[in-house]
């Protein structure tokens, strides 16, 4: 995976414009905060795994620790 917890919407739309239609489903705000504190654990996973598969990412596409 590419897009983290750890990471804020803001500096992921940056990156990938194409995961805003994501937050806007799930109702987050396009802040600086993480997404870990933005959302709920329950949600966390599936909002990770989709925005992932919107950009193309998976743990298949990247190598642990870099």
């Amino acid at each position: 995976m590419v897009i983290q917890s750890n990471m804020s919407p803001s500096a992921i739309i940056e990156v990938w414009s194409e995961t805003e239609e994501i937050f806007s489903k799930y109702n987050i705000p396009i802040t600086k905060h993480t997404l870990e504190t933005l959302v709920g654990t329950e949600i966390l996973p599936s909002l990770l795994q989709e925005l992932n598969s919107v950009v193309g990412s998976s743990t298949a596409t990247c190598i642990e620790g870099g």
